[in-house]
């Protein structure tokens, strides 16, 4: 996979969206020592290109009454693309599922579960999940307690190439501060 070319700024806009998503252009161009315009240009630019997937807010599963969290091993009867494909599109549908992988090892998918409760658990794993197509077999982990969620992505791995300007207006904040400065 082709790691993307990015430059300081690119990474700065990157980390600090990670940080707070909901900051306006104006906030984010002062954090990362950039003017407006060419800040909001390099974010459309870094939605366009996909490596900004969306924005979310993360809610607080137990303070919603979903008390229950679980990883879900589920191994499929058949291992072939229509039984998958099946199998995909039924974990689509269910609001329980807040996350399913095709995982490697002993079992074919991995999926992320919240419930309310044990009950709504039993009744999800034993009445929902393994009526799904193809089920051949859950195992099942609760979760005890949460020691670290974490949405952001590190990005440590990433080489920031030198800042060039996108055109010759483009100034950074600190940049444009220092020729006000000047007589």
């Amino acid at each position: 996979m082709r790691v993307p070319t990015l430059d300081m700024f690119d990474l700065r806009i990157l980390r600090e969206l990670q940080e707070d998503g909901r900051l306006t252009n104006q906030e984010l161009s002062e954090r990362i020592g950039l003017s407006p315009s060419p800040c909001l240009r390099r974010t459309r630019r870094l939605e366009e290109e996909g490596l900004i997937a969306g924005y979310e807010a993360r809610l607080d599963a137990s303070k919603l009454g979903l008390g229950v969290m679980a990883f879900i091993h589920v191994h499929l009867e058949r291992q072939v693309e229509e039984a998958a494909r099946d199998f995909e599109a039924a974990v689509l549908a269910l609001p329980q599922v807040v996350a399913c992988y095709s995982v490697t090892g002993d079992s074919d998918y991995m999926l992320h579960v919240v419930c309310e409760d044990l009950e709504g658990f039993a009744h999800f794993a034993h009445a929902i999940l393994m009526g799904l197509p193809g089920v051949r077999g859950v195992r099942s982990s609760l979760a005890l307690k949460r020691v670290k969620e974490r949405a952001r992505l590190p990005l440590d791995h990433l080489r920031a190439l030198p800042a060039a300007p996108e055109n010759p207006a483009e100034k950074t904040s600190s940049e444009s501060a220092s020729a006000k400065k000047r007589p």
